[in-house]
């Protein structure tokens, strides 16, 4: 879903509309079509990893999981690429509030986090970032410790204030319906990139947000290839 998400986006194309094709084959199912910006924890990585290297301890060269693993890595720098297209490869000056620092919703859990390779490359191109999770703060300090440019906020809305794009990369119930006028407000320029596709994009457009998700294309830039 990943990688037809991203074909989507160039083509212009609705992964939603994509997905909902798919899943309408009772066979396939609807349950696991989300794309986003990759999987982490401490079970799924590490299993195909595990998978990949039975294989070729036995001669077998496990060519679909190797895909996936690669695929996966590749997707964690989906939000980051997506941001250095917007503002530039230099971030210096920049200031971004991060919504989600878990692997997951409902866990502390960072461990392969997709938040972590966003955190270190938007860092390392000159960005600050003022992150907010509603449970892994205490593991994200830890973790960081006094990492120069990152600070934590009070709140989720503390985090935008200022910033020039909000960034989602965790998909909490309690990002799905937030004040779009309260962000917007408190956004030095009305963006979100989102890296759970949580929101419609009409919706976002009529709140007066730009809105960058994974495999929500332009349909003026639509076109099919031959």
């Amino acid at each position: 879903m990943n990688e037809l998400a991203n074909l989507a986006g160039s083509l212009g194309a609705d992964i939603e509309e994509v997905r909902k094709g798919i899943g309408s084959d009772s066979r396939i199912g609807y349950s696991f079509l989300y794309a986003g910006c990759g999987y982490g924890g401490s079970c799924f990585p590490k299993d195909v990893k595990a998978l990949v290297r039975a294989g070729a301890e036995h001669g077998h060269r496990l060519q679909v999981l190797q895909a996936v693993e690669a695929a996966n890595e590749a997707q964690k720098h989906v939000l980051a690429r997506k941001i250095t297209q917007r503002f530039g490869e230099s971030l210096a000056g920049r200031r971004f509030a991060l919504w989600g620092l878990a692997f997951k919703p409902d866990t502390d859990d960072m461990r392969e986090a997709p938040s972590r390779v966003l955190i270190d490359e938007l860092l390392e191109r000159g960005a600050t970032i003022t992150a907010w999770d509603p449970v892994a703060m205490a593991e994200a300090r830890r973790l960081y410790a006094d990492r120069p440019g990152l600070r934590f906020a009070a709140g989720a809305l503390d985090a935008c204030e200022g910033a020039d794009a909000l960034v989602i990369v965790t998909e909490w119930k309690a990002f799905r319906s937030p004040d779009f006028a309260a962000i917007r407000g408190r956004l030095r320029e009305p963006l979100i990139f989102d890296g759970r596709n949580l929101y419609q994009p009409s919706v976002l457009a009529q709140a007066g947000l730009q809105y960058e998700a994974i495999g929500h294309g332009d349909p003026a830039a639509r076109r099919i290839p031959a």
